[in-house]
């Protein structure tokens, strides 16, 4: 019985993680740095990779210098990377971390290409398209492959997918 409400219980840190992206989305994004800072300490650089990941992925997108957003994403990717299989067990937001490398990899990708390292964008740019295959049909994964699509054509790599991306197909 403890362990199935262990299992249903909200995760905290993911909880106050998801308050500071509010507070990031509604423009207060220095308060957001000051925040996700302080939750980043609090987790510690060897704390729960889920934790890790969600943080540095939204801490990225709350930096100005773009070798700052960078150093966040990369972040993200390392401890996205560091989650064992059995980890969806223990918590039921680890299957939205799959659902998360296609947008890793764009984040890195764009990056990348801010700063002007072409090579770097586009080997990010076409492992966010193989990740995005495993990505649902919703609109959060619409919107992925649109951005991965929007970056390929800025940097002349149209065409470098499997072919069935395109336009939204046309609801009735």
């Amino acid at each position: 019985m403890t362990e199935r409400q262990e299992q249903t219980a909200p995760d905290a840190v993911m909880t106050r993680i998801g308050q500071v992206v509010m507070l990031c989305h509604a423009g207060d994004r220095e308060e957001a740095r000051h925040r996700f800072l302080a939750l980043w300490a609090e987790i510690g650089e060897d704390g729960d990779p889920l934790h890790r990941c969600t943080l540095a992925h939204y801490m990225a997108d709350a930096q100005d210098d773009p070798c700052d957003e960078l150093a966040w994403d990369l972040r993200a990717l390392t401890a996205a990377e560091e989650l064992t299989e059995d980890r969806p067990a223990r918590h039921e937001h680890a299957l939205a971390v799959r659902a998360l490398y296609p947008s890793l990899h764009l984040n890195l990708a764009a990056d990348y290409a801010r700063l002007a390292r072409a090579d770097a964008a586009r080997t990010h740019l076409r492992r966010a398209r193989r990740a995005a295959n495993a990505l649902g049909e919703d609109s959060y994964s619409d919107g992925v492959r649109a951005a991965i699509s929007r970056l390929e054509l800025r940097l002349g790599e149209g065409g470098s997918g499997d072919g069935r991306w395109g336009p939204p197909p046309q609801r009735p």
